[in-house]
This record gives C-alpha cells, sequence and structure tokens, in this order.
C-alpha cells in the first residue's frame, strides 16, 4: 500500500480519481490550492485506489494522508 500525501497546506480543489482506479506513477490525482496557485498532487507508484481520505473543499495540513493505494 502506498499513500499519497499532501505536499504543503492548502484546499482540495479538484479529486481527479475514484475509488478501483487504477493510477500509474506520475498520474494527478489530486488538485490542491495552496497561496494562490494549483498544484497537481501526483502518484509516486502505480497502484489501484483503495480510499479517499478528502473531498471537495477540504483544508489540510502539510503530509495529511489525501488518497490510499493497493
Amino acid at each position: 500500500m502506498s499513500d499519497i500525501t499532501a505536499p504543503m497546506g492548502g484546499k482540495i480543489i479538484d479529486i481527479k480519481v475514484k475509488v478501483g482506479d487504477s493510477v500509474n506513477e506520475g498520474d494527478e490525482i489530486v488538485i490542491l490550492e495552496a497561496m494562490k496557485m494549483e498544484l497537481p498532487v501526483v502518484s509516486d507508484d502505480a497502484g489501484t485506489v483503495k480510499e479517499i481520505k478528502c473531498a471537495n473543499g477540504d483544508a489540510v495540513e502539510a503530509e495529511t494522508v489525501l488518497v490510499i493505494l493497493e
């Protein structure tokens, strides 16, 4: 299993995956708004989305787990 975490604090503005989706290394998973910029959060590993632990509009801190892959 692999956790995808927020690289910095911000607000979730888009979730690009659903539970059960297959992702590859480098795929955009979540779009985070931080310091008035849109920051794509990408997968470091290939896998299948097991759980999404955030929702659009959520404020998150750095290192918050956003998505779990298996």
